[in-house]
């Protein structure tokens, strides 16, 4: 199952929500950039398919769907432009995708931890999906104690005018992983969010997050015992 968060823009919603950001880029170069998200959803929806086509036939053949539920996103062009201004980039749709690879993005959510892995391998195999980038956030843990891991793919989407390689971000974890996250993000990243608390929850959450590593792979033991 496959959440989309669809961000459908048009040029006028898009001028008016850049009022206030220096260097706005200009109509001709909004519309390109408007191409270029059109592009980026095409991309997104082909690595989605692709998951989808493998979950249905694990679920056939083997009577396990080691796929949860999945969420696609696509990073609102008001929110691009205002990382790639942070990063001092151009203001560009060029420069956007030659510095950003996180326009698309699929967050594919397992039950166990070796379905993370096995994910990867099954995707990363097909010969139209070429790996750009790899962060394994499991064996090598963020400081706060996050878990995920990290990957860019490249896809063909296929337009009139022939193919065109597109970047896809993809973030695997188990359900187990993105309860903790979603928790941690909501504390550490929300403006409104008591810098007290962050103190208070932090080291807890921290603890929490090995605690929960260890419940995983004995459920996934067992797990592997009754297959």
């Amino acid at each position: 199952m496959i959440l989309e968060r669809s961000n459908t823009i048009n040029l006028r919603e898009l001028k008016s929500q850049l009022g206030d950001l220096d260097n706005r880029p200009d109509v001709q170069e909004l519309s390109k950039m408007i191409k270029m998200y059109q592009l980026y959803q095409a991309g997104q929806k082909e690595i989605s398919t692709k998951l989808e086509n493998l979950d249905s036939e694990f679920q056939v053949n083997y009577d396990y769907n080691p796929i949860h539920h999945m969420e696609s996103r696509m990073k609102k062009i008001q929110s691009l432009l205002e990382k790639a201004d942070r990063k001092g980039y151009d203001l560009t749709a060029e420069s956007i995708q030659k510095n950003i690879y996180d326009i698309a993005g699929i967050r594919v959510i397992t039950n166990y931890i070796d379905d993370i892995y096995k994910i990867e391998k099954l995707l990363t195999s097909q010969t139209d999906v070429t790996l750009l980038r790899r962060k394994d956030y499991l064996k090598h843990p963020k400081e706060s104690g996050y878990r995920s891991l990290h990957i860019v793919v490249k896809v063909p989407v296929f337009q009139s005018k022939g193919p065109i390689d597109v970047p896809v971000e993809i973030q695997i974890r188990t359900v187990g992983m993105d309860m903790w996250a979603s928790l941690e993000h909501k504390l550490r990243y929300k403006t409104d969010t008591d810098s007290n608390l962050v103190d208070k929850y932090g080291d807890r959450l921290k603890g929490y997050a090995d605690e929960l590593e260890d419940i995983e792979r004995g459920m996934q033991d067992i797990h592997r015992d009754l297959i």
